[in-house]
């Protein structure tokens, strides 16, 4: 699955227990008619994708949806949610260049092209 959208916010790397669990954010806001403010978690090797964006880039990112229960020290039954992503990459977003004029290469067709030559063919 893939969302797209402008990067608003790209959190700093952060390690987590002895293993060295890392762990890196990035808030995503949608383009469409009630925008969304995504929140995607990148986690271990995968967190050094986001090294190349800034604020501001356009993107698309690959996600899985992760789901997860949690039963409380009182036995309340709880859910979690989260989306992880796995792939970025920036969409282009820039206005098209402007076609460089032709070249003038010295060539003028005549205006008056197939007006005095003869007709000879048999069709």
């Amino acid at each position: 699955m893939e969302v797209k959208g402008k990067i608003k916010l790209i959190t700093e790397t952060k390690t987590y227990g002895t293993n060295g669990f890392r762990k890196r954010e990035v808030v995503i806001v949608t383009d469409e008619q009630y925008p969304q403010f995504l929140n995607i978690e990148f986690i271990q090797d995968k967190t050094d994708l986001l090294d190349r964006f800034k604020e501001g880039d356009e993107v698309e990112i690959a996600i899985n949806l992760k789901g997860r229960e949690w039963v409380s020290p009182q036995g309340e039954t709880k859910y979690f949610n989260s989306i992880q992503g796995w792939r970025i990459t920036k969409l282009d977003t820039e206005a098209p260049q402007d076609v460089p004029p032709p070249v003038d290469d010295g060539f003028e067709p005549a205006d008056d092209f197939n007006q005095d030559i003869e007709d000879d063919l048999p069709f």
